[in-house]
């Protein structure tokens, strides 16, 4: 396993670029392999691995408002016209996981992106704590930066290869809530999955709006996946999530696994439930179709 944070120190002590050309150019590096230090030790056992047999897949750029945002793209090789899913990281960001999880999509006829929706604020992969990335990195991305980066991800697959009358988001954690907020702001996407995504919360200048506020007026299809023991995520936000899409017409629902708890997708983790993960995957998967995006 390599060391993200001691590697990317040595980079920056040995070039004679800036610190943050450095930065920027050991995490385009690193993008969709190993895995955040915080979220170590890995349970090896179980991660999924899938080969890029058949693929065009790795780290591609897109110009946004002058800066170099990477992201982690895979798609059918040498196919275009593709339906396009965007997928939005935990709080680790772009490592292996969800790498892995775009070219699980690319095998199935997708062009996925992945965007380091991070890029700006810090490296996920190198801080050592959950608390410590939270702080230092999640705590200071606004809501619309991360909305004008996934506009930024669909024009770029517009011109490479996709098809954007035909567009899903799938999110996990961090990125399960963006699931909410991104289809409630652009009418294209046809369906989202919502992986374990926050519903309410603080409200403040970086986060103005919690996907509860938008479920009364949300149009397009979330499926929400959650955890019925998830500690953070309380069973009567999501009663409330469910009476507020109720006032809509987005057609909206969800499924709670009453087994699982946080983060039971992450293969990597000790959280991970194989059988309710196979099951929302393949809920996941019928949601998209049935919805026009494949």
């Amino acid at each position: 396993m390599p060391n993200l944070k001691s590697d990317f120190d040595s980079l920056v002590g040995k070039s004679n670029f800036s610190e943050d050309v450095s930065r920027r150019t050991f995490i385009k590096a690193a993008l969709g392999t190993g895995f955040a230090a915080a979220a170590l030790p890995v349970c090896a056992q179980t991660v999924i691995k899938t080969d890029t047999a058949g693929l065009t897949a790795g780290a591609v750029e897109m110009q946004i408002n002058g800066l170099t945002v990477p992201a982690y793209r895979a798609q059918p090789e040498g196919k275009t016209n593709l339906p396009v899913v965007l997928v939005i990281s935990e709080i680790f960001g772009v490592h292996e996981h969800i790498a892995d999880i775009a070219r699980r999509f690319a095998k199935l006829g997708y062009l996925a992106i992945a965007p380091d929706l991070f890029i700006r604020q810090g490296n996920p992969l190198a801080f050592a704590s959950i608390a410590e990335l939270q702080k230092e990195v999640v705590s200071k991305v606004p809501d619309d930066q991360v909305i004008g980066d996934l506009d930024a991800c669909v024009a770029w697959a517009k011109e490479n290869g996709g098809n954007v009358d035909k567009i899903g988001i799938v999110g996990f954690c961090w990125g399960g809530r963006f699931v909410w907020l991104y289809s409630a702001h652009n009418p294209k996407v046809k369906a989202g999955a919502a992986w374990y995504g926050r519903l309410v919360g603080d409200k403040n200048a970086l986060t103005p709006k919690q996907p509860m506020d938008i479920a009364a007026t949300l149009k397009v299809p979330v499926l929400g996946l959650y955890g019925g023991k998830d500690e953070g995520i309380p069973q009567d936000t999501i009663e409330q999530m469910k009476a507020a899409l109720a006032k809509g017409h987005s057609k909206s629902t969800f499924v709670v696994y009453q087994n699982s708890g946080h983060a039971f997708n992450a293969d990597y983790r000790p959280s991970y439930v194989e059988a309710d993960a196979k099951d929302g995957w393949k809920r996941t998967l019928e949601w998209l179709k049935s919805h026009g995006v494949s």
